[in-house]
């Protein structure tokens, strides 16, 4: 039994359903925009290091981080798009493909 006044858990609403897919879509589009400026660096910094073979003391701890963060970036970018594919609606009135009448 509920306690008196207190309301029952609720599907969200259209709109609020709405807003956090649009949400969810926006964070996925911005990780993946991320992901490839970080495989373009990455891709940059290997070619600087084969073809030009800079000598200083920092370049060889920095030229590898861009390819740290783009797996991060690939990992976070996967967790986010199989998370905006299960919030997605399917619609009620089509069968799927095993319902067909």
């Amino acid at each position: 039994m509920s306690e008196p006044g207190r309301a029952l858990p609720s599907r969200p609403s259209p709109l609020q359903h709405q807003h956090r897919t649009r949400r969810l879509s926006r964070a996925v589009h911005r990780v993946g925009c991320l992901l490839c400026w970080n495989l373009a660096a990455a891709m940059t910094t290997a070619g600087t290091d084969l073809l030009l073979n800079p000598r200083t003391h920092w370049w060889n701890r920095i030229w590898p981080l861009p390819w740290y963060l783009t797996c991060a970036c690939a990992l976070a970018w996967a967790a986010l798009r199989a998370r905006e594919k299960t919030t997605r609606q399917q619609p009620d009135d089509n069968p799927s493909p095993g319902e067909f009448q």
